[in-house]
């Protein structure tokens, strides 16, 4: 494994994107056991992706402009439906008092709905790990196993400190009400964003 894949994989799992907003949420609206367990269903969401890659099945993605464009358009209506939640104090940001707690369960599907409906992630995989496969190798297969593995354990390592840092700050957050108004709107509109952002994604 080279030091140029480590490189590589710190600098894509730490670039904050739709995972990572996720995962900052739950910890400022509940704090460090939420955020881990949000950490856990983003890791989860990148297995069907790391299938599809090594299966194969990822180049049918990548040459099926339908099979993209539907993808990519359940991507775009899970992050306004998000955005939706944050927005009525329903999702990862709800902190009031008499609000029931989300389940870890439903925290988990959140994540991995959060990066299963994510094309981009699907072609990353396909055109990311081929370039740290050597030439040649025998056991091609069980290398980019390994690297998929490495990958992920990175996104959750990464991922787990966002949240821990985000639940850090958390009490000098809640209690000031006019704070987590503007951040569930702030949350709400970078979940608006990456939408749109992933509506005008192309192959």
């Amino acid at each position: 494994m080279s030091v140029e894949f480590l490189l590589t994989t710190l600098v894509v799992v730490a670039t904050p994107g739709t995972g990572v907003l996720y995962v900052l949420a739950a910890g400022l609206g509940r704090g460090s056991g939420p955020s881990i367990v949000a950490a856990v269903g983003c890791t989860l969401g990148i297995v069907p992706h790391m299938i599809a890659a090594i299966t194969g099945l990822a180049a049918l993605l990548h040459t099926s402009a339908l099979a993209f464009q539907v993808l990519k358009y359940a991507g775009v209506a899970y992050l306004l439906y998000m955005a939706w939640r944050t927005l009525r104090d329903k999702g990862a940001l709800d902190v009031e008092e008499e609000s029931a707690p989300r389940s870890a369960r439903q925290v988990i599907v959140s994540g991995v709905l959060m990066n299963l409906l994510n094309p981009k992630l699907t072609i990353f995989f396909f055109a990311f790990l081929p370039q740290f496969v050597p030439a040649g190798e025998p056991n091609a297969l069980a290398h980019m196993l390994l690297l998929s593995t490495v990958f992920m354990a990175a996104t959750f390592v990464v991922f787990v400190l966002y949240g821990l840092l985000a639940a850090a700050v958390r009490d000098h957050v809640v209690s000031r009400p006019s704070v987590m108004d503007w951040l569930r709107r702030a949350f709400a509109g970078a979940f608006v964003a990456l939408g749109a952002r992933l509506a005008l994604a192309e192959r």
